[in-house]
C-alpha cells in the first residue's frame, strides 16, 4: 500500500509538471544520441535532437555548448558520437546554428580538443582526428567563415595539425545546405550542366571527373 501511494504521489508530480520544457528535450535526445553504451548510434535521436534545434527558439544557441560537453567528454564514443551530431547539425540546423558554431567562442571549444594545455594530452587519437577532419572538411565547405579558416590555420602553424587529412571521396562535395547557398557553378550555365551530367553518369570515370572539378574549385586534392 505504501508503495503503491508513493508511486501514485510520483506520478501526479509529473503528471502536474507536465513533459519536458525545450531545454530538457534538447538535453534528453543528446544524451540518447551520444550514449556511449549503444554498439550503434540511435540516428532517430540525432533527427529528433536537430528537429527540436530547429523548433526551439533557443536551440541554436543552447545546442552548440551542449555538443561541446559532449564532444570533451573522456569517454571516447560519446565524444566520438557527439561529434557525428555536430556534423548533422551543421547540414541540418539552419543558418543561426551554423553561425554559433562558426564563432571563435565555440571553436575554441574544439580546440581544447587538440590542444596538449588544455584536453589533447588525454583525448584519443580517433577522436583529436575526427575534429581535425571536421575543422578542415568546414573550410573546403564554408570558405567563407573566415573564422574557422583562422582557427585551422593557427592549428597549423602552432604544430598541433602537421597536415591537412584525406577526405572520403563521399565527403569531398558540400552536404546541402538548408539555405540558399551560391556556388561558382551557379554563375556558368555550361559548368553547372556538366557537373551535373557526370555526376548522373553511370561511368566511374565521369564520377572521379566531377570530383577533381570540385575539387580544384575548392582548392583541395581528392585523393
Amino acid at each position: 500500500m505504501a508503495a503503491t501511494a508513493v508511486a501514485a504521489a510520483v506520478a501526479g508530480t509529473e503528471s502536474a509538471q507536465g513533459p519536458p520544457g525545450p531545454a530538457a528535450s534538447l538535453e534528453l535526445w543528446l544524451n540518447k544520441a551520444t550514449d556511449p553504451s549503444m554498439s550503434e548510434q540511435d540516428w532517430s535521436a540525432i533527427q529528433n535532437f536537430c528537429e527540436q534545434v530547429n523548433t526551439d527558439p533557443n536551440g541554436p544557441t543552447h545546442a552548440p555548448w551542449l555538443l561541446a560537453h559532449k564532444i570533451q567528454s573522456p569517454q571516447e564514443k560519446e565524444a566520438l558520437y557527439a561529434l557525428t551530431v555536430l556534423e548533422m547539425c551543421m547540414n541540418h540546423c539552419g543558418e543561426k546554428f551554423h553561425s554559433e558554431v562558426a564563432k571563435f567562442r565555440f571553436l575554441n571549444e574544439l580546440i581544447k580538443v587538440l590542444s596538449p594545455k588544455y584536453l589533447g594530452s588525454w583525448a584519443t587519437g580517433k577522436v583529436k582526428g575526427r575534429v581535425i577532419e571536421i575543422l578542415f572538411s568546414w573550410t573546403v565547405w564554408f570558405p567563407e567563415d573566415i573564422k574557422i579558416r583562422d582557427a585551422y590555420q593557427m592549428l597549423k602553424k602552432q604544430g598541433i595539425i602537421k597536415q591537412d587529412p584525406k577526405l572520403p571521396v563521399d565527403k569531398i562535395l558540400p552536404p546541402p545546405s538548408p539555405w540558399p547557398k551560391s556556388s561558382i557553378f551557379d554563375a556558368d550555365e555550361e559548368k553547372s550542366k556538366l557537373l551535373t551530367r557526370l555526376l548522373k553518369s553511370n561511368h566511374p570515370e565521369d564520377l572521379q571527373a566531377a570530383v577533381l572539378k570540385v575539387a580544384v574549385v575548392y582548392g583541395i586534392t581528392p585523393f
